[in-house]
């Protein structure tokens, strides 16, 4: 195939991101039931807080992270916002999206369906100018005669995408093209969570919790009962008609009840079941709120467990697809990259930002200007200027007398005055 006839069939496939696909809801569709009663899918997990804020929460955090296309020419390296895929993936996506919000929705599809598809939009002259997410159980990957291409539900009718114009982002997969659904291996753990948090909501809202139980002396009859039993549920039946005081006649008593010491496993069962969606996601577990194991001291080496256990390993994984699917042959060999900057993990923190500063411009890796950029504030004159302590010497220099050791700008005191 010439260079013109490949340039012409990026452009030969019909586009997905119409009206059709806004309209559609050809992916709503029924999950699996778990062996707990509850239907699990990709858009009903949602609805378990637990599998929400995971999703979110790795999601969210990563996408909030600044992702600067970076150039390196020579010994210098620096953001390149003069190309057209730093705006696309830095700033605004397509017409209706920014950025952050296309990797956030990416990166929830990746979560949940263990895929994330993105239709890439060119101009005339082949460069990217938009990304539109795909929701991934409309997709389908194929090999067609040694080439990949994208099966994808579109109102009902299949358009087949090429390579060239999906991104795609895929999870742990064992075939290395298509990743695993979370949801769907997950389907037993959130299930169980999903059907104890229904059994809880029946319980309060179904219930009769007078907070006592009343005795009657002697047998009533079938029409008493019934009138008993109505009157009771009418006057106490619900969570909020639960500890009211109850009226009594006919020589019947009342006694104290509290929980039964077995039901407080529910509670216990609770915290497991969010426990087990942070092994499923990979997150410390007190980043999904469940606080009952976590201390003062444990909190800081858990943080740092989040960054490097669940931010960094996507972090790569998504840094690498933009690299490979994204840029071109000649802007690999440009020295073109795309890296997310964690140093907007303490864009909320002024005490660590500040002691970060203070740590790099102490060793001469930053100076004053460089650090006011980051802060958003106008460069200062002389801060140009990298600075180290006076006390530093060089490797050649260690093994000298200590007289001889101190690099100083005044030549007078390297003894080089004559």
């Amino acid at each position: 195939m010439s260079i013109l006839s490949a340039f012409k069939s990026l452009f030969a496939y019909g586009r997905v991101t119409d009206e059709k696909m806004w309209n559609s809801n050809l992916w709503r569709f029924a999950g699996q039931q778990s062996h707990a009663g509850e239907d699990i899918d990709e858009q009903s997990a949602l609805t378990y807080s637990a599998v929400f804020n995971a999703i979110t929460l790795i999601s969210r955090t990563l996408a909030t992270l600044p992702l600067h296309l970076m150039q390196t020419q020579g010994k210098n390296t620096h953001p390149a916002t003069s190309h057209n895929l730093y705006r696309v993936m830095h700033s605004v996506a397509n017409k209706y999206m920014t950025a952050q919000v296309l990797r956030e929705v990416m990166l929830a599809h990746v979560l949940a369906w263990g895929n994330a598809y993105a239709e890439i939009v060119r101009d005339g002259y082949g460069r990217i100018i938009q990304l539109w997410p795909i929701t991934p159980d409309r997709v389908e990957p194929k090999m067609v005669e040694g080439e990949l291409v994208y099966d994808i539900n579109v109102g009902g009718e299949n358009i087949i995408m090429p390579r060239e114009k999906i991104l795609h982002i895929a999870g742990l997969g064992f075939d290395g093209f298509v990743g695993y659904s979370v949801i769907s291996m997950a389907r037993q753990s959130i299930g169980l969570g999903k059907a104890m948090e229904t059994f809880g909501a029946m319980y309060f809202g179904q219930g009769t919790h007078p907070g006592v139980v009343v005795s009657h002396p002697g047998k009533l009859s079938e029409p008493a009962h019934n009138n008993l039993k109505d009157s009771l549920s009418s006057a106490y039946s619900g969570l909020g008609k639960a500890h009211r005081l109850m009226l009594l006649e006919e020589g019947m008593k009342i006694d104290k009840i509290g929980i039964p010491p077995n039901d407080s496993q529910f509670i216990e069962g609770r915290q497991f079941s969010v426990t087990e969606i942070a092994r499923w996601f990979n997150l410390p577990v007190h980043k999904l709120k469940e606080m009952s194991k976590s201390s003062f001291n444990n909190i800081e080496s858990e943080q740092q467990s989040f960054v490097t256990d669940a931010l960094l390993p996507w972090s790569v994984c998504l840094e690498q697809h933009y690299n490979m699917q994204l840029l071109t042959l000649l802007d690999y060999k440009n020295g073109y990259y795309f890296k997310h900057i964690f140093e907007g993990l303490l864009r909320g923190n002024s005490k660590d930002r500040a002691e970060f500063y203070s740590k790099m411009f102490g060793i001469g890796a930053m100076t004053i200007n460089e650090i006011r950029s980051k802060e958003d504030l106008n460069p200062v004159e002389g801060g140009d200027i990298h600075l180290v302590p006076l006390n530093f010497t060089t490797l050649e220099n260690a093994g000298k007398p200590q007289e001889n050791n101190l690099i100083t700008e005044d030549p007078s005191l390297n003894g080089d005055d004559e």
